[in-house]
């Protein structure tokens, strides 16, 4: 395994994360500690989650499902940086999602409780909210940040303008600020090509992008069904969307000898302000198959076809789309 440092902090993290969106829903308890156990043989040490994942509303039904594992000791904790969210909905009064101060602390503690750990390692918020000043999100995450209970702040689905203001303030405040932010990035969509990626080059944030087969579209899935695989009706309407592109994709991925997943992944890693994709495997299996990916190199005509074949906005604004 390969480590770097999450954005400019001094925290290293394997350079593949460990999606964990499928654990409970897709996932049963056992086959999430058998993934959560083949990462840690396989050297990841990076794990993501949310207190919403589970889809149970209130319950945090992923993150007890790893607050188990942890519980099972062998120095699972210690090994693991674990990364957690706040923002969406854990029940139905007003103050029971988004970024107010009373929710980030409540939102905290829930989490710690599920997770059965004393601290969160990266604590992200989940999307921006633009009714909570920033200064009174700093006041709460410096309040956590002094009581041990979380380490680093991560931003998630924030523009380029919201990683700055963020940023900013935190700067003015004298704290450190974002070191991270979790943007969807994929051969398929490159819009933070625009402004969220030079915002986190600029500011020193790792970015971990969300995503990166595209819900498993970049995965071979023209392949895949053909041999008669069922994908998800979300997964059947991507494919037809960019069927043309797909089929350049794949046939050039026969062409060098490359499983389609794993090139989306290696195309991903290349981007130097990229820390870790996240992967969401359902088994253990597919974990393994993600972990080729950091040893495929792809030489400057594979990236010019990749790049024809799925164009991004044309770099970073305002070249883009001026001068």
């Amino acid at each position: 395994m390969r480590y770097t440092h999450l954005g400019r902090s001094g925290l290293k993290v394997s350079r593949l994360c460990l999606g964990t969106m499928n654990f409970g829903p897709h996932a049963s308890e056992t086959a999430s500690h058998a993934i959560m156990d083949r990462s840690l043989e396989l050297g990841i040490n990076f794990f993501d989650t949310a207190n919403v994942y589970g889809w149970k509303r209130g319950e945090g039904v992923t993150e007890q499902i790893i607050g188990r594992w942890f519980e099972l000791g062998g120095g699972r904790r210690d090994k693991t940086v674990i990364a957690t969210k706040v923002y969406g909905p854990m029940g139905d009064w007003p103050n029971q999602s988004r970024l107010s101060a009373l929710h980030i602390v409540r939102a905290c503690e829930d989490s710690l409780r599920r997770l059965k750990t004393d601290r969160i390692d990266l604590f992200q918020m989940h999307h921006v909210d633009r009714d909570s000043p920033w200064e009174e999100i700093w006041q709460a995450m410096d309040t956590l940040i002094g009581q041990g209970k979380i380490v680093y702040v991560g931003s998630s689905n924030f523009a380029g303008w919201h990683i700055a203001r963020a940023n900013e303030i935190a700067r003015q405040r004298r704290a450190l600020g974002l070191v991270a932010e979790q943007s969807l990035y994929n051969l398929l969509d490159r819009t933070i090509e625009l402004e969220v990626l030079p915002a986190c080059e600029g500011y020193g944030l790792g970015l971990i992008p969300w995503s990166p087969l595209k819900g498993g579209v970049l995965g071979g899935a023209l392949k895949k069904a053909s041999e008669g695989r069922r994908a998800a009706d979300s997964q059947l309407k991507t494919i037809e969307k960019h069927r043309e592109k797909l089929v350049r994709f794949e046939a050039m991925c026969d062409r060098i000898a490359q499983p389609p997943g794993e090139v989306a992944l290696a195309w991903v890693l290349k981007n130097p302000v990229v820390t870790a994709p996240i992967i969401g495997p359902r088994t253990a299996e597919q974990l393994d198959s993600a972990m080729r990916a950091l040893e495929l190199t792809l030489d400057d005509a594979v990236l010019k076809e990749l790049d024809e074949i799925f164009p991004g906005p044309g770099g970073p604004a305002p070249e883009a789309y001026a001068w």
